[in-house]
């Protein structure tokens, strides 16, 4: 887990991805998050099993595939599932691509940049890893600007 204020990173883990498809109580219990009724974002849907899939086939390789990003609601004083973030897998050749989404609700506010910094952090502190990768669509001018500031270039 990694947490920073506000955001903390829940990695995935094969009951997270089993729950986050086939059981939503199941899923917020495990994260110990309200899961917003707009999960998982249409981008994501249906890639699920496939990410299952990966986990289940290397389940040792917690934190390479997928992080939830929970955010505090003021108003409740709960922890919400914002958006998600992670890789493709262990480095290959030492580069990993890292990938990102932020459910509309949290848009603007800050929090794919939060989720961009912690897996980059986090990916450096892994001696296997020697060179980071993303791809947006030039058609998403705030994910452009996001890997912008991380240093990313075309």
């Amino acid at each position: 887990m990694i947490t920073t204020t506000p955001l903390t990173l829940i990695p995935a883990t094969v009951e997270h991805a089993r729950a986050e498809i086939a059981d939503r109580d199941e899923f917020s219990r495990l994260l110990q998050a309200v899961v917003p009724e707009n999960w998982p974002p249409e981008s994501a849907e249906d890639a699920l099993p496939l990410f299952l899939e990966w986990l289940e086939a290397k389940p040792e390789c917690v934190g390479w595939f997928g992080w939830y990003a929970l955010v505090a609601d003021t108003t409740s004083n709960k922890q919400v599932l914002a958006g998600s973030g992670g890789s493709m897998g262990p480095p290959q050749e030492g580069k990993i691509g890292i990938g990102y989404l932020v459910l509309p609700q949290f848009h603007g506010s800050g929090l794919a940049t939060q989720i961009v910094d912690e897996l980059i952090r986090w990916a450096k502190q892994q001696s296997s890893v020697t060179r980071i990768v993303a791809e947006t669509e030039w058609g998403n001018p705030a994910s452009v600007r996001v890997l912008e500031k991380h240093g990313f270039v075309e």
